[in-house]
């Protein structure tokens, strides 16, 4: 018996029927990312159904040199759990461990293994009078270990931060099978690297993240949606400002979107009609919340910032949902967006970052040199302006073959479009990761210094390079070359 045949075997007894397959139609729906950009292949899925199993597994894989590919709900945005196609790896499904382990009301914590969906983590812990404060469209599918792994945004991030912000504690299995555990929330912990932050957006190539502990905040007890149309970006920045400064933490959420993209949406949905009775270059989404004593005062406060936006000139016209269905439905609008993007063709996708205050100038910028450069294509942007971030997507000019232009045209454009973000001090992954869709890019465009600190880190922890090969951390020169 081959070496990899006495690990399939012991994997085998190990995980049993029901956590361990090499059965090609089990395995096909996990082999490709959700874009169909990336496939590949694997000597077995394993789904382990316990943080043991999970240990035991990586010691196997560790002892017989077998790759492992981590994988949640298999939603990612950049191929970052998906095998390559040597066939060499294993994928390690973490959606069996899907218990919610403890919920502490009083303390407002959740301790989640990392398999739990994101929407049932928010309909379990809304059943107790809290919320787990972020959301995005794949709640149905991402999972909270892959929330972590890529340090998953969202539209909340304006008011309670990234997935980092709400890791409290977390438990991993490191590279030699050793189970990290650091669940207990520490609000003071001084004893050197915060080991748990160093997780977080690993991706999975330094541990596999199995459990941790999130933060919960006080449901919203009211909310306040707002649609608004502004005369450029550059407005829109100064209405946030004005937000920002009149509502504090009443201010969850300010997303931009362009008029000729909501035109897209509306073309898109059945029945859908525009918030707003005039076209507007752009359009803002803002969202107020309050618990307990000031829900009697969020009415009051949105109006009075309007009002007061409107004498300042910092928006054309305004209109405050009317109720929750209407809210709703002016998220749905947003949400949309994707969809309707798709129904024109190809595009590329970029989710970047630059500092707020410059977000305007970079946008006019980009989209000129992107559409000169490439005449037929449509440069937009959209999404969350208060954060720095938004999704800058190009989309092909009408007639091209998807993938001859998505692997042609398309990956100079994206490579032209993260130079411009570098040249603006910005980050060409904002929230989705890097994956092994912008690692060539990663490579080119990073500071040598913090690639060589997370080579350095890489090498310390994973040695034999086992962990999700081939993802985030781009090879040194001298080893790509080899």
């Amino acid at each position: 018996m081959s070496e990899i045949e006495q690990f399939l075997q012991q994997a085998s007894d190990l995980l049993g029927a029901k956590g361990f397959t090499r059965d090609a139609q089990d395995m096909a729906p996990w082999l490709t990312d959700w874009r169909g950009r990336f496939s590949g292949s694997a000597l077995a899925l394993a789904s382990p159904a316990d943080t043991a199993e999970v240990a035991e597994l990586v010691k196997l894989c560790a002892r017989h040199g077998v790759p492992i590919v981590p994988q949640g709900g298999n939603s990612g945005m950049c191929g970052g759990a998906t095998p390559d196609d040597t066939g060499h790896a294993i994928v390690l499904s973490l959606r069996r461990m899907n218990a919610i382990r403890d919920l502490d009301t009083e303390a407002g914590q959740v301790v989640c293994e990392a398999g739990v969906i994101l929407q049932t983590l928010h309909e379990r812990v809304e059943a107790e009078g809290l919320r787990f404060p972020l959301t995005l469209g794949g709640k149905g599918s991402a999972t909270v270990g892959g929330l972590i792994s890529t340090n998953a945004g969202g539209t909340q991030v304006l008011r309670h931060g990234s997935m980092r912000a709400q890791v409290l504690g977390i438990e991993a299995v490191m590279p030699d099978g050793q189970v990290f555990s650091a669940l207990t929330p520490l609000k003071k912990d001084n004893r050197g690297f915060d080991l748990k932050q160093m997780l977080i957006g690993s991706e999975g190539t330094l541990g596999i993240v199995t459990a941790a502990t999130l933060a919960l905040q006080p449901a919203i007890a009211e909310r306040r949606v707002i649609w608004a149309g502004v005369s450029s970006l550059e407005a829109a920045r100064a209405l946030l400002v004005h937000c920002q400064r009149a509502c504090g933490d009443a201010l969850e959420g300010f997303e931009v979107v362009l008029q000729e993209t909501l035109d897209d949406v509306v073309a898109h949905l059945p029945d859908a009609r525009p918030p707003l009775e005039h076209r507007h270059a752009w359009h803002a989404l803002i969202e107020l919340v309050a618990t307990g004593a000031d829900a009697d005062r969020l009415g009051e406060l949105a109006e009075t910032v309007l009002m007061d936006a409107l004498e300042r000139d910092l928006l054309e016209d305004a209109v405050i949902a009317a109720n929750e269905s209407q809210a709703e439905y002016f998220w749905l609008l947003r949400d949309s967006i994707a969809p309707a993007e798709r129904e024109k063709g190809p595009a590329v996708q970029h989710d970047i970052s630059v500092p707020v205050d410059r977000m305007p100038a970079f946008v006019t910028e980009a989209v000129a040199k992107i559409e000169a450069a490439w005449p037929g294509t449509q440069a937009i942007a959209f999404g969350h302006l208060g954060d720095g971030n938004v999704h800058f997507h190009v989309i092909a000019p009408p007639g091209v073959e998807p993938m001859e232009w998505m692997t042609g045209d398309g990956k100079e454009i994206s490579s032209q479009v993260y130079e411009l973000v570098t040249q603006w001090s910005g980050s060409l992954s904002a929230e989705h990761g890097i994956g092994q869709l912008k690692r060539e890019d990663f490579a080119r465009l990073g500071d040598p210094v913090a690639l060589s600190m997370l080579r350095q880190v890489k090498q310390a922890l994973d040695p034999a390079g086992l962990m999700n090969p081939g993802k985030l951390v781009p090879l040194a020169p001298a080893q790509a070359n080899s």
